[in-house]
């Protein structure tokens, strides 16, 4: 059996990942897992939560799908992008995708620009995404300190790491991103050792890289590249 390990970003839950999970069911006979990290969720608790705590969960998880697949392949989105590259360094991972990987810090005040003139321009998001957008926001302005201390120690601990994968990785960024800089997709895709890698940037797509007019034919292409 092969399985799939989707990692959430930080402040987030699953469901910023959900319209890929469901792709990947609809669409495949594997196993597919898309675990809360500690502190997160829709009512966060990250008070004395540690990066630490991010990463072994993030490893038990694994562990428990190797226990019952052959073959795994790891998906990670914005912080849980760098904690997916971490695993792939470490554990035979046969596969990995990155969605806005997230190797250098959120941009909460280009977020909140950025916000804005989407609104202004007249956007008209779905109803998944005013809420996600904003779940970010309330999260930006009611995340304690300490959990951003710990996200940047995270990054900063496990950025050196990304140049030990050397497995096929697809990197995919969208173009309007607010919260992580583009330059991150270029790092990580420059940093990868794998002969096989491919950077596919979005040009409408920003930051919720999983929801949009987009969709469908990226999680087509995702699914194609697990694939082999």
């Amino acid at each position: 059996m092969i399985g799939v390990l989707c990692i959430h970003g930080f402040t987030g839950s699953p469901k910023e990942i959900d319209p890929l999970v469901q792709y990947i069911k609809k669409h495949t006979d594997w196993f597919v897992q898309a675990p809360t990290l500690p502190g997160h969720g829709e009512l966060l608790n990250l008070r004395g939560v540690g990066y630490e705590h991010w990463l072994r969960f993030a490893e038990t998880q694994l562990e428990d799908l190797f226990d019952r697949c052959e073959k795994i392949y790891v998906c990670g989105y914005s912080m849980g992008g760098i904690i997916s590259s971490y695993l792939t360094a470490r554990y035979p991972i046969d596969r990995l995708v990155l969605l806005s990987p997230s190797a250098f810090y959120i941009n909460s005040r280009r977020f909140y620009k950025q916000l804005f003139t989407i609104i202004v321009n007249g956007w008209r998001p779905s109803s998944k995404e005013r809420q996600l957008l904003f779940n970010y926001k309330q999260k930006l302005t009611t995340t304690p300190l300490t959990a951003y201390i710990q996200f940047r120690k995270l990054v900063k601990n496990l950025r050196p790491t990304v140049k030990d994968v050397q497995v096929p990785t697809l990197i995919v960024h969208g173009k309007k991103d607010s919260i992580v800089p583009e330059r991150s997709a270029h790092y990580m895709f420059n940093q990868i050792c794998s002969k096989k890698k491919k950077l596919l940037l979005i040009e409408e797509a920003n930051h919720l890289i999983c929801y949009g007019n987009h969709n469908h034919q990226l999680f087509h292409e995702i699914v194609q590249f697990l694939q082999g």
